[in-house]
Order: structure tokens, then C-alpha cells, then sequence
């Protein structure tokens, strides 16, 4: 690749070709979700997660401590009736728990049990298999750059209010 054309790759997109090819990003963003979504459904019947519940476990999995239903919310830009509801079933199997919160005594934190930490992560262990059939040869830098793009996609909505 010459130096000239190697630039031109680089350089910054104008604000209308932009546009267009951010359109392409979400004109795949949104077949690849409703198809992992199905995916999941399918496939977690093993331990019985809905996609709700297993995203609420991830999150407290990731956080690595308890929180609240509205903090789960805010993390996942979701309504708060929708992480009640959500928590709600995750307790009902037994995957979490409400536990005092010294800091608010009208807003519990939810924790995760044993059983929900072991279901969680049976589930993304299944996923990371999965995921290590993806061909393609992606580098690092790909995985970098679509990173990249879904960030500031993101920023763009952020501002959102999912209540």
C-alpha cells in the first residue's frame, strides 16, 4: 500500500461519508443483536437464565459487589421496573439475593449467590467456546478499532433516558 493511500485510510472520514458508513455499523449492529439475543435464549435453557437475568448476574459479576436495582439499571441503560422485574426472577432461582444497604434503607442491594455465580458463569464459559470459532483472522487492531467505533456510537445515545 503506498504511503499516500495508507493516509487516506487513516485520515478522519467527512461528516456525510461518516454518516453513510456509521448507517453500515448499525445496519449490521442490529441483525448480529436479535440473532445472538435468540442465541442465548435457546441456549441457556441449561440453567434456566432468561437474557435478563443472566445480563443482571454479568453485571454484578463484573462489579464484583453488591448494588442497588438502580444502580444495576444505570449500568445497563435500562428502566428500573425492567431490573426489578428482572432481579425479581433471578431471586426466584436462587441466583440472588437482597441484603441490607447501610446506605439507603429503602433501596436493598442485590448480590449474587453461589448458584448464581456458577450459573453466570457456566454460561459465559459455554459463550467464550463459542466465541473462539469466529474466523476471519481478526487482529487485535480490529478488535481495537470496532471497540472504538461502538464507543463513540454510544457516546452519540448516551444522553438517552431509558425511564
Amino acid at each position: 500500500m503506498t504511503k499516500q493511500k495508507s493516509d487516506k485510510i487513516d485520515a478522519p472520514l467527512p461528516p456525510d461519508e461518516l454518516a453513510a458508513r456509521l448507517a453500515e455499523v448499525f445496519a449490521l449492529i442490529g441483525p448480529l443483536y436479535r440473532r445472538a439475543y435468540r442465541k442465548v435464549e435457546t441456549s441457556e435453557t441449561i440453567e434456566g437464565l432468561s437474557v435478563g437475568v443472566r445480563t443482571v448476574l454479568e453485571v454484578l459479576r463484573a462489579y464484583d459487589a453488591p448494588l442497588t436495582v438502580p444502580q444495576i439499571g444505570r449500568s445497563l441503560a435500562v428502566s428500573r421496573q425492567f431490573v426489578q422485574r428482572t432481579v425479581n426472577d433471578a431471586a426466584a432461582l436462587g441466583y440472588v439475593e437482597s441484603v441490607p444497604n447501610p446506605a439507603h434503607q429503602r433501596s436493598s442491594l442485590i448480590r449474587l449467590t453461589d448458584s448464581g455465580r456458577a450459573a453466570v458463569g457456566a454460561v459465559l464459559a459455554r459463550e467464550h467456546d463459542v466465541l473462539r470459532q469466529v474466523g476471519g483472522e481478526l487482529t487485535a487492531a480490529d478488535l481495537d478499532s470496532c471497540v472504538h467505533v461502538l464507543t463513540n456510537l454510544l457516546a452519540l445515545v448516551d444522553h438517552v433516558d431509558v425511564n
